[in-house]
């Protein structure tokens, strides 16, 4: 049995997302046993800032964080500008934290925290040039390969895939953390 089995995991993006921090951790969570869905704000498919293109499974107005057991948000400048000013994603993200399951963020993909308003207290890495506006969303930032705060897991850039993948794997076995807070 993989240590995944039964699990659900949302990917949400849409066009110019960073390709290796939705594949790699693609990868990761499906080769052991959960099945990934990717979520989008609009469109049938979404191609990433060096080609990659996949289906859309599902549109953000049209799902529920109570369908999935974690959310992976991957980078890119282009993806995670659009995805901060979709209302539905944000609601969607900001759920996750209000029902205490799993999120995976990398690079970029931060800046749909500070909308959602879930980083107040929180200790999170992600790209540099992030740092400040992480720091006024209320979090303490860190330059670090990967951090973990309370089942939020996020790391820089896709240098630190392995770690992030690892981790992110990990903490969506483990499930909901009772400690979180919105």
């Amino acid at each position: 049995m993989a240590r995944l089995d039964g699990k659900k995991v949302a990917f949400l993006a849409t066009d110019g997302y960073e390709d290796s921090e939705l594949t790699s951790p693609w990868d990761a969570v499906t080769s052991e046993g959960a099945t990934a869905t990717l979520i989008a704000p609009d469109g049938s498919e979404i191609t990433g800032k060096n080609d990659h293109s996949q289906k859309v499974d599902v549109l953000a107005a049209d799902v529920a964080a109570g369908e999935y057991d974690a959310l992976v948000l991957p980078g890119g400048v282009v993806n995670s500008d659009h995805l901060r000013l979709d209302e539905a994603s944000v609601a969607f993200a900001r759920d996750f934290f209000a029902q205490h399951k799993p999120v995976g963020v990398i690079c970029h993909g931060a800046w749909i925290l500070t909308d959602a308003d879930v980083l107040d207290g929180r200790t999170i890495t992600s790209y540099p040039s992030l740092r400040t506006d992480l720091k006024n969303a209320g979090a303490t930032w860190v330059d670090e390969e990967v951090v973990c705060d309370q089942g939020l897991v996020s790391s820089r850039t896709p240098d630190d895939l392995p770690a992030f993948n690892a981790k992110l794997v990990e903490e969506i076995e483990e499930g909901p953390h009772s400690g979180q807070t919105l």
